[in-house]
């Protein structure tokens, strides 16, 4: 048994690394009010900017603000937007490629064009003029980047979805009188999930991005709350001297998108037949 668990850990270790980064987030995230030694948005002017101490385990910022205590709560700032952000995204790309992939005629007609048009927007131009419609925010930012994600998903859905309605299993669910809702439930969707899977955990990564880099533009939550995107821009000041201001969030940064690449990547391998044969 153990040596058998061995041999799927060296087969997959890209999925188990990607679960074991991602659950260490989400678990800090989740139990953030339990470990953090100290308020994260509580100023002391007379203690900022200090080192590491047993107070302090990674020092202070410019406004005295328990820097531990900000990466902490800036993951579960971060996973609390964008896990919410990322499953919306899927269910709406998923139903519009389901609809237009597996009805076709004009709904894929309309569909198509519809997402060619908004293809021709580029994705930044809309989350910004979405973003000074409605102004910076957590809804905002939950809309702005949800109106764009979720066309290039559809996008990708679709293909399959044509594909595996022309399959013969469907043409003979079809045949013995099997409803549209039924074939898209019972034959459709199990075929399509591996890579909606994939790609919904793959497009995490992507979106704890957009939002560090839209909370660096000051267009995320607005102060004092903790988020790592507008963490890198108040230590950008004191890069020089305190380097380690914008380097912890940026590691958080990293390590977050770099464990959901790594979970993609491993259940694509888990669940692409060709791949788990060889």
């Amino acid at each position: 048994m153990t040596s058998a668990w061995a041999v799927r850990v060296r087969r997959h270790w890209t999925g188990f690394a990607g679960s074991l980064i991602l659950g260490l987030f989400l678990l800090a995230g989740i139990t953030a009010p339990v470990i953090v030694p100290q308020d994260p948005n509580d100023v002391d002017l007379t203690a900022d900017l200090l080192g590491p101490s047993p107070e302090h385990l990674l020092g202070t910022d410019h406004l005295g603000r328990d820097l531990f205590s900000r990466l902490i709560y800036g993951a579960r700032s971060t996973l609390g937007l964008a896990i919410p952000i990322a499953v919306t995204v899927t269910a709406i790309g998923v139903v519009v490629g389901l609809l237009a992939g597996y009805f076709g005629g004009w709904i894929d007609l309309v569909t198509s064009a519809l997402l060619n048009a908004l293809f021709a927007l580029p994705g930044l131009v809309m989350i910004l003029a979405i973003l000074a419609l409605l102004g910076p925010g957590r809804l905002s930012l939950f809309a702005a980047l949800t109106a764009s994600g979720w066309v290039s998903f559809a996008r990708i859905v679709r293909g399959p979805v044509i594909v595996t309605r022309e399959s013969g299993f469907v043409e003979s669910a079809r045949a013995i009188g099997a409803s549209d809702v039924r074939i898209i439930w019972r034959h459709v969707m199990p075929n399509i999930m591996g890579p909606i899977l994939v790609l919904a955990t793959l497009d995490l990564g992507t979106v704890v991005l957009s939002i560090a880099a839209l909370s660096f533009l000051g267009l995320g939550e607005s102060p004092p709350a903790a988020e790592w995107g507008s963490m890198l821009n108040d230590g950008r000041v004191y890069f020089r001297l305190h380097p380690h201001l914008m380097v912890l969030p940026g590691v958080c940064i990293f390590l977050l998108v770099l464990g959901a690449n790594l979970l993609g990547d491993g259940l694509r391998d888990l669940l692409d037949p060709v791949t788990r044969r060889h």
